[in-house]
């Protein structure tokens, strides 16, 4: 048999269902609003005569991105820097942090304290810049001349995952480890056979962090990628903007789309994969910031 709700905690649950309910609301119809301004007629969205559904529906925009080789072409590099920066920053960060768990590691208070003072103080952007600058040399002087690898490498550390795996990597028994050596085990099978499996959340959801990173990313991409064949998706829906809403531009625009809605497009095929993948990372995604967030 239910208990029955008293008066405080009935309170307390309508308002917090309405806040929820709100805040849902207001997450979700920014998204709602590009996808009817993407497929409304020109006049509705240029007088702001949309709110929420679509008037005078229409699919020119979309045609037109997709017949458009400059697209896919930011599609495929966007998703080479997120696959590639994805397992390069897992790979330096699983490593970095099963060396931190370790208490035997020599000085290893004083590499997590200069982990954390990254954290704490930046150096700017400036030194983060001529570092990249410097970067790019090496690669091109040992033949890389690709600037999406830059992106893919330099930028494949992050002090906050870090300390999440080094947390979760903490919370493994040492009993196991001690049985997997016993067993005859190296390190790396500790770790490969051992650690990972047993932190398939805290990892899961580190991917993901570091996925929507690479996926969103745009300031360094346009800094350091000179060419625009290798330009990501982002920095292409950026140079797109300011094409758009150039009024010289404009001034002969002829379409029943408007400008804006060619933007909208962009936009809305530049969330899609995420809302495609998140659902299937969401059940790691609570137990796995609870497990690497909190040490016991």
């Amino acid at each position: 048999m239910k208990r029955k709700l008293e008066i405080s905690e009935l309170i307390f649950k309508i308002i917090s269902y309405t806040l929820l309910t709100i805040f849902a609301v207001c997450c979700l119809y920014p998204f709602l609003y590009a996808i009817s301004a993407s497929i409304s007629g020109r006049h509705a969205v240029e007088y702001n005569e949309l709110i929420l559904f679509p008037k005078d529906i229409q699919f020119d925009a979309f045609s037109r991105m997709f017949n458009d080789n400059m697209f896919w072409n930011a599609y495929t590099n966007t998703l080479f820097i997120t696959f590639y920066g994805t397992i390069w920053a897992l790979f330096t960060s699983i490593f970095g942090a099963y060396a931190l768990s370790k208490k035997r590691l020599l000085f290893r208070k004083g590499f997590n304290f200069f982990l954390v003072f990254t954290m704490w103080f930046s150096a700017g952007l400036v030194p983060q810049y001529l570092n990249y600058l410097d970067t790019k040399r090496v690669f091109n002087a040992v033949g890389i001349m690709d600037d999406k690898w830059l992106v893919v490498i330099a930028m494949g550390m992050a002090a906050m995952n870090i300390i999440l795996l080094r947390n979760s990597f903490e919370g493994v028994p040492s009993e196991i480890e001690e049985a997997a050596i016993v067993d005859g085990a190296t390190e790396m099978q500790v770790l490969w056979r051992v650690y990972i499996p047993m932190s398939k959340s805290i990892i899961a959801t580190v991917a993901l962090f570091f996925g929507i990173s690479r996926w969103n990313g745009y300031f360094w991409a346009r800094q350091m990628i000179s060419n625009s064949n290798e330009h990501p998706l982002q920095v292409f829906i950026r140079l797109k903007l300011e094409q758009y809403t150039d009024p010289e531009q404009m001034a002969a625009w002829n379409e029943v789309y408007a400008s804006d809605s060619m933007i909208y497009a962009l936009i809305v095929c530049s969330i899609v994969p995420i809302l495609i993948i998140y659902p299937f990372i969401q059940k790691y995604f609570a137990k796995g910031v609870n497990v690497g967030g909190v040490k016991e």
